[in-house]
């Protein structure tokens, strides 16, 4: 069933404003504020000289809104801030026992002590840059058109095994244990994998590519990325005939278990669906020693065990056992462009307890308020912003678009803003922002922003509430004059319930796209003040 709000959005929002060009700024953006569907939604926007700082457009600047992921340019700007974009994470490997130099013998364990790399060498592509497709994995069960990267997910672990075999390791006599304790666990906030750990491999998601088969009746072709027998999986899925609907899903099953079910026509490109394992050390420890064996390290205990970590000595100690292996991951600026390009909330959720972490501190509680100082540095007024995470879904999470801009302003001018700014979705071409436009849209490729979208389901009607819909960042417009700006519509009901739903948070990701080509357009004298 076509989704009729998308239908209002095409139909309302696109064609007209060719023949309105002549008409004054202000006129401009209301035709778009009051889309069908959208006229009723709690708008505010802010649109600023990127130079002079002179006001452009402004409407309900200083009132709060649910900003989504957007809160994401405010976590990424406060690690920037913290470590700063040529910041490397160090995975060391240490060895509890002694080791028999002369038959290669390890009396003892192997301890790979978890740094909070987001990545550890999965998402690396051959230039040493980490990769990311426009439709993440971590996305992959609400959708059909998530793509797998292009990487080993596992390279930074046959990194670090390569190196344990290059120290002369042959034989482990003990255990494999992966020490994550860097930081308390705490919950992503937002959607995607759920647990934010120390210790991430693949995102801690084990990934199944189906692909229909060449004839309708004959199974999938299923792949699961990576490979590994830490959890089981039961599949049922079916080609059937070219142009039947395409169905997919992917359910936990129990501990370590989890079953696929669907059906794909024939020619229908391949879908990705994930399973987050509850216990991320204990995947990581599975999949390491794996890796190990594969480089002829042999390893007496059993790899899909349970990860020992409660027997390990304290952190300080740990830390002044032999290192044999160190993964050295690609910069900061990497991490960032992943997190902003793509919205990654496990990522952004994680960036807190980083900031913890480099001042031994261990809870998002902590993570947090060193994020609210380092955004009061940056110039923001502290009653202007509330979090509750570092992705964009809790419930605290609050901003003004005046505090969004005065952000953006305060990167500009910053030494790492280059890295910031290259981390941002562009208009038209890639990440959250690669279908916000029509190809040919004058725009295209003139906008560098961050997107946010929030739904909740309304039990009154069963149909869905965009709580938020968001975009801020930078742009040039047709006149070659800079803009900062930030654009929130909170509150809007949808008629649009399930699958309906991504379509429709599409169409209004589409509207938000309009209001940029509406101030790309904009001549260089056109200023308005609108419910100030």
């Amino acid at each position: 069933m076509r989704y009729r709000l998308g239908y209002f959005v095409l139909a309302i929002a696109l064609a007209p404003f060719v023949a309105r060009g002549s008409e004054p700024l202000d006129a401009r953006v209301e035709a778009v504020l009051k889309t069908p569907g959208f006229q009723h939604g709690h708008w505010g926007l802010l649109v600023v000289d990127g130079k002079t700082g002179q006001t452009i457009y402004e409407r309900d600047a200083d009132q709060m809104f649910a900003p989504a992921s957007v809160t994401k340019l405010f976590s990424t700007a406060a690690a920037l801030a913290e470590l700063g974009a040529d910041y490397r994470f160090r995975t060391p490997v240490v060895r509890r026992g002694e080791l028999d130099t002369k038959t290669g013998v390890l009396h003892g364990d192997l301890i790979l002590v978890a740094q909070g790399d987001l990545s550890l060498g999965g998402r690396t592509g051959p230039e040493g840059n980490l990769l990311f497709t426009d439709g993440d994995h971590t996305y992959a069960n609400g959708n059909m058109t998530a793509v797998v990267t292009a990487s080993d997910p596992l390279a930074g672990l046959d990194h670090l095994a390569r190196e344990v075999q290059s120290a002369g390791i042959k034989s482990v006599t003990g255990d494999v244990i992966v020490d994550d304790r860097l930081f308390e666990a705490a919950e992503s906030t937002g959607s995607g994998p759920a647990r934010v750990s120390p210790v991430l491999v693949n995102d801690n998601l084990i990934d199944v590519v189906a692909t229909p088969a060449a004839k309708a009746g004959e199974p999938a072709i299923l792949k699961v990325i990576p490979e590994t027998e830490f959890a089981t999986m039961e599949a049922q899925v079916e080609t059937v005939a070219e142009g039947e609907k395409a169905v997919m899903s992917l359910h936990s099953a129990g501990p370590r278990r989890f079953s696929v079910r669907g059906k794909l026509p024939v020619g229908h490109k391949a879908v990705v669906k994930v399973y987050e394992v509850e216990e991320p050390a204990a995947f990581a420890r599975t999949v390491f020693i794996a890796r190990l064996r594969k480089h002829g390290v042999h390893v007496r205990a059993i790899a899909i065990g349970d990860n020992a970590a409660d027997s390990l000595p304290l952190r300080d100690e740990v830390a002044k056992l032999p290192k044999v292996a160190e993964y050295v991951s690609p910069p900061f600026r990497e991490y960032a462009r992943v997190i902003l390009k793509v919205s990654h909330n496990l990522h952004a959720s994680t960036l807190p307890l980083l900031i913890a972490a480099r001042h031994g501190e261990r809870t998002l509680h902590d993570g947090l308020r060193r994020e609210g100082a380092l955004l009061k540095g940056l110039g923001l007024d502290p009653q202007a912003i509330a979090f509750g995470g570092g992705a964009g879904g809790a419930r605290a999470d609050l901003v003004t678009p005046r505090a969004a801009v005065t952000l953006l302003r305060a990167m500009a001018v910053r030494p790492d803003f280059a890295a910031y700014d290259a981390a941002l979705p562009v208009l038209g071409r890639d990440g959250t922002l690669a279908k916000a436009v029509a190809a040919d849209s004058p725009a295209r490729g003139h906008v560098r922003a961050k997107t946010g979208t929030y739904w909740v389901d309304n039990a009154l009607t069963g149909k869905a509430v965009l709580t938020s819909k968001a975009l801020a960042g930078y742009m040039e417009t047709a006149a070659g004059r800079p803009l900062v700006f930030a654009f929130f519509v909170n509150n809007v009901s949808l008629d649009a319930s399930g699958i309906e739903v991504s379509e429709a948070t599409n169409a209004a990701g589409r509207l938000l796209g309009k209001l940029c080509e509406v101030f790309y357009s904009a001549g260089a004298g056109d200023a308005s003040k609108a419910g100030s």
